[in-house]
C-alpha cells in the first residue's frame, strides 16, 4: 500500500450522489482513494430507496475502478449478526451501530490507510456515531466532511437524477473539526467492547486526569506575564480584550499567545503546523483556572472547630 492511499467512508441512505459528489471533489483535491466503503441500514422492501440508491450507486464503478482511478466498491450493512438493520430506534440498535463502525474505523486506522468520512448521507443517528469513533481513532491526517449542496441543485439531483455536479453547481464539502482524543490518550482505543455511553464516560474520566495535568505542565513553563495572558483567553477574552485588560499592546498578546501555543504542542504532543488558536486555549485552560480557584477557595476557608 501507497503511504498516500485513503479511504473514503460515507453513510448513506437514499441518496446515491451524496457518495459521487464528495468522492468527485476528493479526487479533484488529488487525493487518492482506493476505495469507498458505503455504511447503510437496509429498510423494509417496501421502502426501497436505499436498495435504489446502492444499485444505482454501484453501477459508476466498473469492477474496481471509478472511471478512470483504481477504486473499490465496498457496501457496508449494519448487523444484528446475520440479521440487518432497517433503522436505529433504541440504545441496543445503537450500540450495533456504533460496534460496526467502531470496528470498520479501528480496522482501517490499523492498515495504515488516511481516512476521509463523509457524513452527509443516511440517518443523522450513523453521522453521530462515526464522529464518535473518529474522535477515538483519527490522527492529524484524516478528516471528517460534510457536505453543502445549494437547495436548487440538491431537488434536481434528488434520488441520483445527477450524480456528478459541475463546479458552478455549488457543491462544496466542509472539513468538520475534530478533536482526535485517541491520538492524544491511546488507551482510549482499547475499550473495543464499550458502548457509546461508556466509551464516552471513560473518555471524559481520560480527559479530565490528563488535561490537566498537560494545562499544569504548561503553566508551569509560562513567564508570570504569559501566564497572565493564558489567563485572559481562559476568561473568554479575545486578543483585543485581552491587551485591553493587560494594559499590553495586541502586538504583545500576539507575541505571548504564540509562545503559549508552542508549549501546548509540545504538552499535546501535537505536530508543529497544528493549527490552534485562542480558543482552544479558552476550551482547555477555562476548566483548568475555574478548578484552580474553586481549590483556593476551599483552602481559605476557616478550619471546622469541632
Amino acid at each position: 500500500m501507497d503511504r498516500t492511499d485513503c479511504v473514503m467512508i460515507a453513510t448513506i441512505g437514499g441518496q446515491p450522489q451524496v457518495v459521487t459528489f464528495a468522492l468527485d471533489e476528493l479526487l479533484r483535491q488529488g487525493q487518492v482513494i482506493r476505495r469507498v466503503v458505503v455504511l447503510h441500514l437496509t429498510p423494509q422492501i417496501e421502502d426501497n430507496r436505499t436498495a435504489a440508491a446502492l444499485d444505482r450507486l454501484e453501477r459508476e464503478f466498473v469492477g474496481t475502478f471509478y472511471g478512470d482511478h483504481p477504486c473499490r466498491l465496498e457496501f457496508l450493512p449494519i448487523r444484528r449478526g446475520a440479521e440487518r438493520l432497517d433503522d436505529i430506534r433504541d440504545e441496543v440498535a445503537a450500540n450495533v451501530a456504533w460496534d460496526t463502525i467502531y470496528q470498520l474505523i479501528a480496522g482501517l486506522k490499523a492498515q495504515g490507510y488516511q481516512l476521509h468520512v463523509c457524513i452527509s448521507g443516511g440517518r443523522r443517528m450513523l453521522a453521530l456515531l462515526a464522529t464518535s469513533a473518529a474522535m477515538l481513532h483519527f490522527d492529524h491526517n484524516d478528516r471528517l466532511w460534510h457536505m453543502y449542496t445549494p437547495p436548487e441543485f440538491m431537488e434536481r439531483a434528488r434520488d441520483g437524477a445527477i450524480l456528478h455536479a459541475r463546479p458552478e453547481d455549488g457543491v462544496r464539502l466542509i472539513q468538520v473539526p475534530v478533536a482526535p482524543w485517541g491520538a492524544y490518550f491511546p488507551a482510549l482505543r482499547t475499550l473495543t467492547g464499550a458502548s457509546p455511553r461508556e466509551q464516552m464516560a471513560a473518555q471524559m474520566r481520560w480527559m479530565d486526569a490528563a488535561e490537566q495535568e498537560r494545562c499544569r505542565r504548561v503553566a508551569e513553563r509560562l513567564t508570570p506575564r504569559q501566564l497572565d495572558v493564558l489567563r485572559a483567553f481562559a476568561c473568554g477574552q479575545n486578543p483585543q480584550a485581552a491587551a485591553e485588560s493587560l494594559t499590553v499592546t495586541v502586538k504583545t498578546v500576539h507575541a505571548h499567545k504564540t509562545v503559549i501555543l508552542a508549549e501546548c504542542r509540545n504538552a499535546w504532543e501535537m505536530p508543529e503546523d497544528a493549527q490552534l488558536g485562542y480558543h482552544f486555549l479558552l476550551q482547555k485552560f477555562g476548566p483548568y483556572f475555574q478548578q484552580e480557584r474553586t481549590i483556593e477557595g476551599r483552602s481559605r476557608l476557616p478550619a471546622d472547630p469541632g
